[in-house]
């Protein structure tokens, strides 16, 4: 059997992120150099008093040596003018020393601080500069990361709020004018008309629904029915349940099962693996058109199993490649047949079921030529939260 490989995706474009780019722009908080400066003069002050004092000290301390052991007055003088000069060159090391770890301690510090400040008070923009020892360095680095994860998921929360209401805006405007055009006896009740106004309501639904289940996996919320599912029937069940819209769309639509089914049986939620597939095969019957073919392909591999969805439609460019799991995507809208197109979340879904159980999906397309997505799930998968399995940068 083929060897069974648990890839890391950098499902959220990685590669996008501010946190790639840190040694090339670091954006400082306002104030910055004001609370360097006065965390400077702070370390100068402790260090410049202490100097004066071993500076005083000392030279206090040769003198009277030198008149207690008898020296004459020019032994006294010349021990005390060494002894000046050593309490002189001590402050002078201290003082190289406390800059060097103003440089490489407080300095750093600071930085971190005043961004920790701005962050606090909505600025997600802000970078630290990675200077100083290398453990300053790393904390600097994995504060960016970590502002950097805070803007991204502010930026998808807004995106997300924006989509919603965009996606509720239509179904909303349709229902309000049709229950008001009967009201205003513009519109009969009639049965297609009411009938028309409830497949709204249920698109409402069913939109609500997918965000609750993508909110709830995204969070590692999601509860998983963990138990044994024959990969085998779940694909064949899949097949049977769209055979009827790929024969009226003259598609044809091929299950293909390679192994013994107990090569095909894995641990897991067979009701949200069927809704996975669902939605690959969906998005492949709408985008295929009369004369080509769906094949739905289910094989073993070590320590797990492979689906295959591979369809001879119409494909997606390669710039919306990279998008296409992510919310609300539907490319180009202009491609939809006369069944419509869903939510947009689907897809997302699908990213998230499988992640769910451990496994990764991933698309390759061509345009013109069709679209291949590959699911790969072990045989004993667990429930991961959004950003485990991401691969450290």
């Amino acid at each position: 059997m083929k060897e069974f490989h648990k890839h890391h995706r950098h499902w959220e474009h990685d590669k996008h992120l501010p946190w790639r780019h840190e040694h090339e722009h670091f954006h400082r908080p306002p104030g910055w150099q004001r609370g360097r400066g006065l965390l400077f003069l702070r370390f100068a002050g402790v260090f410049g008093f202490i100097a004066l004092l071993v500076l005083g000290g000392m030279g206090t301390l040769a003198f009277v040596l030198s008149r207690l052991f008898g020296g004459g007055g020019r032994a006294a003088a010349l021990t005390w003018v060494g002894g000046c000069g050593l309490s002189l060159a001590l402050p002078l090391l201290a003082a190289a020393l406390a800059r060097r770890a103003f440089q490489d301690i407080a300095t750093p510090l600071a930085d971190v601080m005043s961004a920790a400040d701005a962050v606090a008070e909505g600025d997600l923009s802000v970078r630290v500069p990675p200077r100083g020892p290398h453990e300053f360095g790393r904390l600097a680095r994995s504060f960016n990361r970590m502002v950097a994860e805070l803007e991204r998921a502010d930026q998808q929360r807004r995106n997300l709020t924006a989509d919603v209401a965009h996606e509720l805006r239509t179904p909303l405007h349709i229902i309000q004018g049709n229950l008001e055009g009967v009201l205003d006896g513009v519109y009969e009740p009639t049965t297609d008309h009411i009938g028309a106004t409830l497949e709204e309501t249920r698109l409402l639904t069913r939109l609500v629904e997918d965000l609750r289940t993508l909110s709830l996996a995204e969070a590692g919320q999601l509860v998983l029915v963990q138990e044994p599912v024959d990969v085998a029937e779940l694909a064949a069940d899949v097949g049977t349940s769209f055979s009827g819209q790929a024969e009226a769309a003259e598609i044809d639509l091929r299950v293909e099962i390679e192994g013994e089914p107990s090569d095909l049986t894995i641990t897991g939620d067979a009701g949200r693996l069927d809704q996975v597939l669902s939605n690959l095969m969906a998005n492949a019957v709408r985008y295929t058109h009369s004369g080509g073919s769906i094949t739905l392909r289910a094989e073993p591999l070590d320590g797990g199993v492979r689906i295959i969805v591979r369809d001879t439609g119409e494909g997606i460019p390669a710039e919306d490649v990279p998008y296409v799991f992510d919310r609300f995507w539907r490319g180009d809208r202009s491609r939809s047949r006369a069944g419509g197109t869903g939510s947009g979340l689907g897809l997302a879904i699908a990213r998230q079921l499988v992640q769910a159980h451990g496994g990764w999906i991933e698309v390759e397309s061509t345009a013109g030529q069709g679209t291949m997505f590959t699911i790969e799930l072990p045989v004993v998968g667990k429930q991961r939260s959004r950003n485990q399995g991401k691969e450290e940068t």
